[in-house]
Order: C-alpha cells, then sequence, then structure tokens
C-alpha cells in the first residue's frame, strides 16, 4: 500500500537552471525546442516512446498516448498579478522568514483560524479580481491543437478551468480556493458567500479593507509597491498587515451543520457553538459535575464541529486518493511531461516528474529559475558549450541549434529545459506548431 502523498514545503536553496538545448537560452531557440518537443515528427515521436502500453503503479498496462501531460506551477499565474513563491519577486525570496500555516495547525488551533481567515479576509479580493494570462489559454491552444488533453495544476486560484473548461481533464492536484469545505459534513460552501459572511461578522476589518482600496495597495500587481503601502501578498490568496489584530477576528460557522448537526465517527451528534451573530466559538468543557454518560468528546475545542476550511491541500495535509490516483494515471498514459512554471518544490508535484522520468517519458522544462534536483531529469544529457552562440540568435544560431537537436535526436527520450517567462514563449509555441501544421486558431473570443 502506497504511503499518503502529502504537500510539505522544500525549503533549501535551487540551483541555476540548466538549459537544454544550448539554443533554448534564447527565445527563439527555446520557442523552437518546444514546439519539437509537443508536435515531434511521426517518426521521432514513434521512436521517443518505447512502448505503446506502460505499467501502472498497480501492476496493470495503461494504454500511452502520443500527447503531452502539462504540470503547472504558481510561476504561470504571476502575469495575472499573483504572488509565487520562489520567483525573483516571489514570497520566499522577500520574506525570509514567511511561514505558511500546516494542515495540523489549522484543524487544531482557534487562533490560528482566526489568523488564516483575517488575512485570507485581506488577500481575497487580489485573487478574485485577477484572472487568466497568456500561458492559461496558450495550454487551452494546445489543447486545440490536440497535443495536450490533460493539465495537472498545483495551482489553487482556478485560473485554468476558467481559461480551458473544454479541455478533457484539468486536475487540481492541490485542491482550489473558490470554495470552503467542512471538515464535519464534508459539504462545500462557495467563497464569495463566505467572503460576505465574513465582512458582517468582522465591521472594523471591513472598513479597514476599504481603507486599503482607497489607498491603492491593492490596485497595484507589483508585490514590492503593494509593501511599500504596508500590505504583503503571498500566494493561495493570503495576505499580511504587520500588527493587525488578527486575535479579534470571527469567522461564521458551518451552515449545513447549524442546520443538521453531523454525526460523529464515534456515533454521537456533534455540537456546534456559535456567538449571536453567528460566529464559531469554541463549546465549553463540561463541568466536573457532568455525569460521565454526557457527549463530552464532542463539545472540547480540539473537536472542531462545524469548522470549514478552504478546500485546498495545505501543507502537510495528503492529497486525496482519487486526485492522487487521477494524477499518475494522467503521466502513465501521456507519452510526454511539460513542466510549466514550477520549481518542483513540493514533493507531490515532484515525485510526478520523477514517475515520468522512471518511465521513459521525455521530460520538459519551462520555468524561471532553478528546480527542484532536476539533474535526476536531464543528467543522461550532457551539453556541451557552444562560444559562437550569440544570445540574440546571431550569426550562427541556426547552425548551433540543428548541432543540438542532431544530438537530442540520438537520445531515447525527447527533452529540453528552458528558464524563460511562460507568458511570452508558449503562446509563440502555438503559432510555431500552428504555422508547422498549417491550421487556423479560432479568435481568442474568450479573452479579447
Amino acid at each position: 500500500m502506497s504511503k499518503p502523498l502529502m504537500r510539505i514545503p522544500y525549503t533549501q536553496p535551487l540551483p541555476p537552471p540548466l538549459i537544454i538545448p544550448a539554443s533554448a537560452a534564447t527565445r527563439q531557440g527555446a520557442i523552437t525546442s518546444l514546439a519539437r518537443f509537443l508536435n515531434p515528427p511521426i517518426s521521432s515521436s514513434a521512436s521517443s516512446s518505447s512502448s505503446p502500453l506502460a505499467e501502472n503503479g498497480n501492476g496493470h498496462e495503461t494504454k500511452k498516448t502520443n500527447k503531452t501531460v502539462l504540470l503547472t506551477g504558481a510561476g504561470i499565474s504571476v502575469a495575472s498579478g499573483l504572488a509565487d513563491y520562489r520567483g525573483p519577486n516571489g514570497t520566499y525570496t522577500q520574506n525570509k522568514s514567511y511561514r505558511p500555516i500546516y494542515y495540523h495547525e489549522f484543524v487544531a488551533s482557534h487562533e490560528s483560524r482566526k489568523r488564516y481567515w483575517a488575512r485570507s479576509f485581506l488577500g481575497w479580493r487580489g485573487l478574485h479580481r485577477s484572472s487568466p494570462n497568456a500561458t492559461h489559454y496558450a495550454i487551452r491552444d494546445l489543447g486545440r491543437l490536440g497535443v495536450v488533453d490533460t493539465v495537472i495544476t498545483q495551482n489553487v486560484d482556478s485560473f485554468h478551468p476558467l481559461a480551458h473548461p473544454s479541455l478533457p481533464h484539468t486536475i487540481e492536484l492541490h485542491g482550489f480556493l473558490r470554495s470552503l469545505v467542512c471538515l464535519s459534513c464534508k459539504q462545500l460552501m462557495d467563497r464569495d458567500t463566505f467572503q460576505t459572511r465574513l465582512a458582517e461578522l468582522n465591521p472594523a476589518w471591513a472598513t479597514f479593507l476599504q481603507e486599503l482600496l482607497a489607498s491603492g495597495a491593492l490596485d497595484t500587481e507589483d508585490p514590492l509597491e503593494r509593501r511599500k503601502r504596508g500590505f504583503r501578498t503571498n500566494p493561495d490568496g493570503d495576505a499580511d498587515v504587520p500588527d493587525a489584530p488578527y486575535t479579534t477576528f470571527r469567522y461564521p460557522a458551518c451552515p449545513s451543520c447549524l442546520r443538521r448537526p453531523p454525526i460523529l465517527s464515534d456515533g454521537s451528534k456533534g455540537h456546534v457553538d456559535v456567538d449571536k451573530d453567528g460566529a464559531w466559538i469554541p463549546s465549553r468543557p463540561p463541568s466536573s459535575s457532568s455525569s460521565s454518560s454526557s457527549s463530552t468528546s464532542t463539545n472540547t475545542p480540539s473537536s472542531g464541529v462545524g469548522v470549514l476550511k478552504p478546500n485546498v491541500i495545505m501543507f502537510g495535509e495528503s492529497i486525496p486518493t482519487p486526485i492522487k490516483a487521477a494524477a499518475e494515471a494522467a503521466i502513465d498514459s501521456a507519452s510526454r511531461i511539460l513542466v510549466v512554471g514550477s520549481s518542483l518544490a513540493t514533493y507531490s508535484a515532484w515525485r510526478l516528474v520523477k514517475r515520468a522520468h522512471e518511465r521513459g517519458m521525455g521530460i520538459g522544462i519551462l520555468n524561471m529559475g532553478g528546480v527542484r534536483k532536476e539533474e535526476i531529469f536531464f543528467g543522461e544529457y550532457h551539453p556541451h558549450p557552444h562560444p559562437h552562440l550569440d544570445p540574440l540568435q546571431g550569426p550562427r544560431g541556426a547552425e548551433v541549434e540543428a548541432d543540438d537537436h542532431k544530438g537530442l535526436s540520438a537520445m531515447r527520450r525527447a527533452v529540453v529545459r528552458a528558464s524563460l517567462p511562460a507568458e511570452e514563449i508558449l503562446p509563440a509555441v502555438v503559432e510555431r506548431i500552428r504555422q508547422e501544421r498549417g491550421e487556423k486558431l479560432r479568435p481568442n473570443a474568450e479573452h479579447m
């Protein structure tokens, strides 16, 4: 039986990025390499996939397709104005002391939940007003071209299902912020509805949010400018205001549990305590005179009956088995994997690429900066320096590029590694594939 798949942050420094082939250091070289990776000639695509059948973890064979599965991370949403973790302006880069909340802290501590929801209340508007960018729509177009039918995303911003709702498979590995889930009854609650309730329960905080809006701190997409105005945004809709009185914040209880108290694992009926306004409060411990038959175990603060949690996989939390199985099946059925905008710093994502590598699949990475232990995936390829390579694709650029691809074609698997902005490169890759095929894409009316 496999171990639970958990979301654990990787805090070690990342090495400089590998560039494969060497010509992928330039914009045109990266576009050419990625287009060949995603849309290989029929002869090379047949040879790069060792077998049309791949064995999954249960010993069963899964039919492989000649398609690429995409694995995306926070880096692709930076162009939408959201923070990432390890980019130049990322949270870990700019705030060395940042530490995300862990699952066990959220579940066990009322005070931790106050702090979490206060920060989320301030940060939600920035996430909610943002929208998919050129990278997300390029992925949609890759789906229309038939080279991609599955996206596995670590992101919780819901931009993928918004940008390409018709793509056959979008697997949100770490959940999504558009809903909350009750820890007791497992019912979902809409995040916008929850935001309204937070404002009603915390009028002083709602006023403070309006002051932030008036200051323009939430209007700029520049994280450095936000910090200058006393407002710091982090990934996953989190916001930090120094010296904010988080202990005063209140959050609502699950409305479903209030209407119909859930039956707990021990067979007893759960009980939810709220204040006069409907905010969740810890249940009072039973008095010493209470009989032993009273339902004390369900009324302790640690029981957390009716507690709402964001429907995301927090750090230290296990990914649900169906989601894990779907992600692994997507890897097993593809011929190649392309990582876009992720340093693979969480093991839940890194192990998927490791799985692809162990199956002999083609591996591509388009990410600004280094990637966790990427030498494991590309160690069999040793690029040779090209002293005549001009950074702007000079006179020998085409010759060097041809040499690079001759060397790569001799390998048993397709590989590409570039460290350039996805929002600039991926749309151009779509256009290159379209030109090679002589196809025309439908107008991008959805985001014009």
